[in-house]
């Protein structure tokens, strides 16, 4: 059995983005030459997420709109972990989208249904952010 790991870092612009990895993991998995196997993709910080879902504008919005009626960043006096750092809304955020995905790999490829693509969720971005892809297999 073969196994492969690659960090992917990310500069994050805003405290909030969702970046569609797709491209960047089938890159991934072509630099691995596992054929068939699993892929596990997953983020390294704690504010973060990995999830599968459609890559359509409308649906993005929407992701903002309910987790920010979930768990609102303001105000950061609602939160007890707000004292030094102002992400406790962040942390939420996180624990509802999710830390990794696992996708399949046959033939070579992501065994994907349709419409599927993998994202990055970044919930307190502005600095530099990672995520972790290990694939294993033959």
């Amino acid at each position: 059995m073969k196994s492969y790991r690659k960090e992917i870092w990310f500069d994050i612009k805003s405290r909030r983005e969702l970046i569609n990895i797709t491209p960047k993991v089938k890159d991934c998995l072509h630099e691995s030459g596992i054929k068939e196997g699993l892929c596990l993709v997953n983020a390294m910080h704690i504010t973060a997420s990995v999830f599968i879902n459609d890559d359509e504008s409308g649906l993005h919005h929407d992701f903002e709109v309910w987790l920010e009626k979930l768990a609102p960043e303001k105000p950061y006096s609602q939160y007890r972990h707000n004292g030094f750092e102002d992400n406790a809304d962040a942390h939420l955020k996180r624990t509802i989208m999710g830390r990794e995905v696992v996708v399949a790999v046959t033939d070579g490829k992501l065994d994907f249904g349709p419409w599927e693509q993998i994202f990055y969720g970044e919930f307190d971005g502005k600095r530099r952010k990672r995520l972790l892809v290990k694939i294993i297999g033959e």
